[in-house]
């Protein structure tokens, strides 16, 4: 019985994929009532399908969606195009090659208060402030708040909406982060500045502004997923070079190699490990009827270790070079926010790997954050070696 909600998966969801993959890669969970792809082909089939598979009753199995604001995540052409034409502007190769000094200096200084202190937690002190700040430069908000956004965003994607309180506390999360942004366009429309927070209040598309909730929709889902990914791609990047001392000495050595550690991170790592569409109409797959209207969970995370897609797929392999994977979806929704994630890693491994005396994880066993489409270690406690 698999269940993305499930401590022992969220320990390690690599064996379970595997077993998916061979024995049931069109699987039913007869309890929660939605089905699981796990192949690559499948999966990506899946996303590109959107007129079969759509977002707009979700993206998370086990939430409803009428209590959420508009956002693209959860749109299907022609409305997702729509919005992602405006928001995409922000996120052109030079306005966030642009970016790159802004995110080193926050990457140096989170990293000098970790070494100046001799030690610290790597979650807490770098990996999760890092694009927090970013983020929150980025839409124009007060880094002061970044605590804030990190408490609620955590709160959001760390619940389990079939556990007693679990569709509650995650939905409160995201009515404080809707309240903090209407307050916050609100000052804008009152007070314009150069960021893009007011930039969005202005622009039009087609001819017409944006509405208030389309607006808040936008701000909460740029920050959560901002927040999320870089943060755990990284953490599991910490991880790994842990327990992969010869690629670590490999990147220490040759930075030149950071672009593609990232890419193969991403896909043997995912900190997305999926996400869920709802049929549009009966499919048959893999011998399986599946009726309209069914949840369907894309299972990226094992989608990336298919090793009829990818060779030795279990493997991290610095010289790989996956001409695709699936760890920011594709198709009509890849992640907008793609090339970002990519340049804050980049730019944190630089930080973590270039600085001597070398920092090294405490040995104590990893705890992993119990979330259904995320994955990244809660905790990472740190001491900075001696010169």
């Amino acid at each position: 019985m698999y269940d993305p909600y499930d401590p022992d998966v969220h320990d390690d969801p690599y064996p379970v994929y595997a077993r998916l993959r061979a024995e049931a890669p069109v699987f039913h969970n007869t309890e929660r009532d939605f089905w699981v792809f796990s192949r690559f082909a499948d999966v990506m089939a899946a996303v590109h399908d959107t007129a079969t598979y759509s977002s707009a009753q979700g993206v998370t199995i086990g939430y409803g969606t009428e209590a959420l604001l508009p956002m693209m995540i959860m749109m299907d052409p022609p409305q997702h195009q729509r919005l992602r034409s405006l928001v995409s502007r922000a996120f052109t190769p030079k306005a966030i090659a642009a970016l790159e000094p802004r995110i080193a200096v926050i990457a140096t200084q989170l990293a000098d208060e970790i070494w100046a202190a001799g030690g610290g937690d790597l979650v807490v002190d770098f990996t999760e402030p890092l694009p927090t700040l970013v983020i929150a430069e980025l839409l124009g908000v007060e880094t002061a708040d970044r605590g804030f956004f990190k408490e609620k965003s955590n709160e959001l994607v760390r619940q389990n909406p079939f556990e007693a309180g679990g569709q509650e506390a995650g939905m409160g999360a995201a009515m404080a982060l809707y309240g903090y942004f209407g307050e916050v366009l609100d000052d804008r429309v009152a007070h314009p500045r150069e960021d893009f927070v007011t930039a969005l209040t202005v622009a039009e598309v087609d001819g017409e502004r944006l509405g208030r909730d389309e607006l808040m929709g936008l701000c909460f889902l740029l920050l959560v997923a901002g927040n999320e990914t870089t943060t755990n791609l990284l953490g599991n990047a910490a991880v790994l070079f842990d327990r992969e001392p010869l690629h670590r000495a490999r990147l220490e050595a040759h930075a030149e190699l950071l672009g593609a550690a990232v890419e193969e991170l991403l896909r043997h790592s995912s900190p997305v490990q999926g996400l869920a569409r709802t049929t549009t109409r009966p499919v048959e797959i893999g011998g399986h009827a599946i009726p309209e209207g069914a949840k369907v969970l894309l299972l990226y995370g094992s989608a990336n270790r298919d090793d009829a897609e990818f060779e030795r797929a279990a493997e991290f392999d610095l010289d790989r070079r996956p001409e695709r994977h699936l760890a920011f979806g594709h198709g009509v929704h890849h992640c907008l926010g793609a090339a970002l994630a990519r340049l804050e890693a980049k730019v944190g491994l630089e930080e973590l790997l270039g600085r001597r005396p070398r920092y090294e994880l405490v040995d104590t066993p990893v705890e992993w954050i119990r979330s259904g489409p995320i994955r990244g270690p809660k905790q990472l406690p740190v001491l900075i070696g001696e010169a």
